[in-house]
């Protein structure tokens, strides 16, 4: 009787409490397997068999129940620890079912095993986010040694029917789908960014349909950069933000032929935005680059949708390109421009913009380029701005449309006389003549696989930004008319020339609005251009009607519809040599703005002399006024 005396009641207690400290071990390793398996539903499918379920060793906690010799109430158990071998890094890993090793796992302790997951979000194959989680569960399975070596083929057919029927013991109707191959979906950068259905509609559209518009001929050369340059700024730079947007909803509409007006609240809305989150930032003069970013986009990305008839209200690019110029000196991009070539480092990319839409948008206003004198050092010393790989066309011959934007200016504000603008006219076209590629260079940019090449896309379209700065340095000469022969010549091998740049919608015909403009306003109505120009149109479909290239296409069939008209007046041309013809020289423009000029082009004009009616001189820029258009035709 354990109660006969105080030594037995003691030893009895004693018992007892090893039963009970024994009881709550047990406990926790049915409470540690419990989650365990709980947690397996979880992980990734290669480690569900980390260890097993709690089925495989529900039977497996056994012990024997002695009979007390002095009560039948004895609770007296046996825990037996079953010996186990040592682990053998080199056998196969697979845990199986059949093993007894319950009691083994019950009381020593799990591992602690740490699982890293990196998700890498991508948008259009550009790499744009990375998120790295880190998870903590418990195994029994003893980590596996880093000598150790890999799993022997043989073993393969024994994991897949284990994993089968782990599988199967999971997906039973008992204890229901914990989806073992379910990944959450990847974050998009809408749910990033928190947008509202609308705005979510709008930001898609624009990654997925606007943003392969923007730079064609920079995405040809550096696949991905556009996206690289883009993407950040939509997640950190609320104004760029809202223009992309605005973006988008033009683009929309120009597409949506019924219900395009749809879209304009859109439009208003997130113009309005933009401009006032700039002001809030110019007023608090911080983060001038994010501001300088947000401008250039309300410049440049119009440039790409939208239609020439849109009334919309908005602010006129010249508007925005004012506190560009403050900005850039703010932060010496001008002067990091020139350094770029002594530091061998590349150029700044938003100062290659600005340099972009300061020369050729200088020859929309009849004003000096804003940075002439960053170009003419750059000229001078033959460096690099990045205009070559952004749009196209080589920098030297960009440096030199601002050198003719700026004797254009000296004439429009008559500071300048006759004999000395023909000299600078000379000059200029002697350094023209310099860039003339060697004969035979200019193919069709594309190998025997009819994959595109990108440099020599880019030399052929050098090739017709030199025509078009011959014409425009032409239109400079006094008493200049558009039927002299060395135009007429120049805008002939302009339409020949054309041919070797890829048209259609995936074509590059929307790089080339302004040597388009220029070449297109001082063509004559027989000329080659005008049918090539049909042609072209005809080829890009609803996409000619949209952004700079349907803006210039209105702009010259209005100058057209001026200047073909006959004119009452008949006038007399200053005559201009013949060697105005690519590979010439303007030599003999200057001379016969003094009065001289070779035979032939005399006889020629003596006969338009003699014509009673003659066709009209009109200049686009005067087109662009009587119409209040501010076209950036880039």
């Amino acid at each position: 009787m354990w109660w006969g005396n105080n030594e037995q009641r003691r030893i009895q207690k004693e018992l007892i409490k090893d039963i009970i400290k024994k009881t709550k071990i047990n406990e926790k390793a049915c409470a540690n397997a419990n989650a365990r398996a709980s947690s397996c539903a979880h992980t990734a499918p290669s480690l569900s068999h980390s260890a097993p379920t709690i089925d495989t060793f529900s039977d497996g906690i056994h012990g024997t129940r002695a009979p007390s010799a002095e009560s039948q109430f004895s609770m007296e158990q046996e825990f037996a620890f079953p010996s186990h071998d040592p682990f053998d890094p080199f056998g196969s890993q697979l845990q199986t079912p059949h093993f007894e090793a319950a009691a083994f796992y019950g009381t020593a302790p799990p591992y602690e095993v740490d699982i890293k997951t990196e998700r890498q979000l991508y948008v259009n194959d550009i790499p744009t986010r990375r998120d790295s989680s880190i998870s903590t569960f418990s195994t029994f399975q003893p980590p596996l040694s880093h000598a150790t070596l890999p799993t022997f083929p043989g073993d393969d057919w024994v994991q897949e029917e284990y994993f089968e029927s782990c599988k199967k013991s999971f997906s039973s109707p008992e204890t229901g789908d914990f989806g073992f191959l379910s990944v959450p979906p990847e974050p998009t950068i809408a749910d990033m960014l928190n947008l509202d259905d609308g705005d979510r509609h709008l930001l898609e559209h624009f990654l997925e349909n606007v943003i392969r518009l923007l730079f064609p001929v920079l995405e040809t050369r550096q696949h991905g950069i556009v996206q690289s340059h883009i993407l950040p700024a939509l997640q950190t730079n609320k104004p760029y933000l809202h223009c992309c947007l605005s973006i988008a909803a033009m683009h929309l509409k120009s597409t949506e032929c019924n219900n395009g007006d749809q879209f304009d609240n859109a439009i208003l809305n997130h113009r309005g935005e933009a401009v006032k989150e700039l002001n809030e930032a110019l007023t608090h003069d911080t983060d001038n680059l994010q501001i300088l970013d947000a401008i250039l986009a309300m410049i440049l990305f119009p440039c790409t949708v939208g239609c020439p008839n849109d009334v919309l209200l908005d602010i006129p690019w010249h508007s925005h390109f004012q506190p560009v110029t403050e900005l850039i000196t703010r932060l010496e991009l001008p002067q990091m421009l020139l350094d770029a070539d002594n530091h061998n480092i590349p150029p700044p990319f938003d100062m290659t913009l600005v340099a972009w839409i300061d020369i050729l948008g200088s020859t929309m206003l009849g004003k000096t380029p804003q940075c002439a004198h960053v170009y003419r050092t750059k000229l001078l010393a033959g460096s690099s701005s990045g205009l070559y790989d952004l749009m196209g066309c080589e920098d030297r011959m960009m440096y030199l449309i601002s050198e003719i934007a700026c004797l254009d200016t000296l004439k429009l504000e008559g500071r300048i006389d006759d004999l000395l603008l023909c000299s600078h006219i000379t000059s200029l076209a002697h350094q023209l003549d310099h860039t003339e590629p060697p004969p035979g260079s200019l193919v069709y940019p594309t190998n025997d696989t009819g994959a595109l090449q990108a440099c020599q896309l880019s030399q052929n379209m050098t090739a017709l930004f030199r025509l078009a700065a011959r014409v425009y340095l032409c239109s400079l000469v006094p008493g200049f008319h558009r039927t002299q022969a060395g135009t007429m010549r120049l805008i002939s091998d302009f339409a020949d020339l054309v041919n070797l740049v890829p048209g259609g919608p995936d074509g590059f015909d929307r790089s080339l609005v302004w040597p388009f403009l220029i070449c297109g306003s001082f063509s004559t109505p027989d000329s080659a251009f005008r049918s090539m120009f049909e042609r072209r149109i005809e080829m890009l479909g609803n996409a000619a009607g949209n952004g700079s290239f349907g803006r210039m296409v209105c702009l010259l069939r209005e100058v057209w519809r001026q200047a073909d008209v006959a004119a009452d007046v008949s006038f007399l041309p200053t005559p201009v040599s013949a060697a105005t013809t690519p590979g010439g020289s303007l030599s003999a423009a200057a001379a016969a703005a003094a009065g001289a000029g070779s035979d032939d082009e005399r006889n020629h004009h003596h006969h338009h002399h003699h014509q009673k009616s003659k066709l009209a001189n009109v200049h686009w820029r005067d087109v662009m006024k009587q119409n209040n258009w501010n076209f950036l035709l880039i």
